[in-house]
């Protein structure tokens, strides 16, 4: 595969700006004054839409797409067809988690039938953790690109060049995937009922 060292370079830097600078609205931010389907939709372009126009196979929500997660129960029904805060917040969560986790996982982690009060402290503390991965995940990839970028960086995980960049990336986003996918499915286990595990053996007399 054959990639010019310069322009990954210059995408990099373009990306880490954008998650500098991006984040998603908090609680307060969102309207909620009751909005009609169309202006909610319009609302998601604006707060989530951060795949480029080539990744994208249709648009980040559709109302049918809306329509099937209240049919499904995994965001509260809006009130006389229309949305308030706590359902902008529920699909806010649900349309950033869905590029790695499926509906039914999504649906666990975010459960509904609780208060508002619950939902605001759950999608608080959402918000905060998104902003804190995007530090993260804009770290990792100062490292793994360190020679792409002219970096000096002594570390084995540092990619060679961008094919080797795009492995690592795509590899971790694979096992973060699949760490979430087992850490969501021990909710309600113990130590007795929870799977296959491995326990630490002590030392033998």
């Amino acid at each position: 595969m054959a990639y010019d060292k310069d322009l990954v370079a210059a995408k990099l830097r373009r990306w880490e700006k954008f998650l500098e600078n991006y984040s998603l609205p908090s609680w307060d931010e969102i309207p909620n004054f009751g909005l009609y389907m169309e202006q909610v939709v319009t609302l998601l372009y604006e707060y989530v839409d951060y795949l480029p126009p080539e990744l994208k196979d249709e648009q980040v929500v559709t109302p049918s797409a809306i329509n099937n997660y209240v049919r499904t129960k995994v965001m509260p029904e809006p009130v006389k067809k229309r949305y308030y805060r706590i359902h902008i917040a529920y699909l806010i969560m649900i349309c950033t988690l869905k590029q790695t986790l499926s509906i039914s996982l999504i649906q666990k982690i975010i459960p509904t039938g609780i208060d508002e009060s619950e939902v605001k402290k759950i999608y608080s503390a959402y918000v905060s953790r998104h902003g804190l991965s995007s530090k993260a995940f804009i770290h990792i990839v100062r490292l793994l690109g360190a020679d792409i970028l002219n970096h000096e960086e002594e570390n084995e995980l540092v990619a060679k060049d961008t094919s080797d960049l795009i492995f690592t990336v795509a590899l971790m986003g694979g096992f973060s995937k699949l760490l979430a996918d087992k850490l969501i499915l021990l909710e309600g286990k113990d130590i007795n009922n929870g799977g296959s595990i491995e326990i630490e053996q002590g030392p033998k007399d």
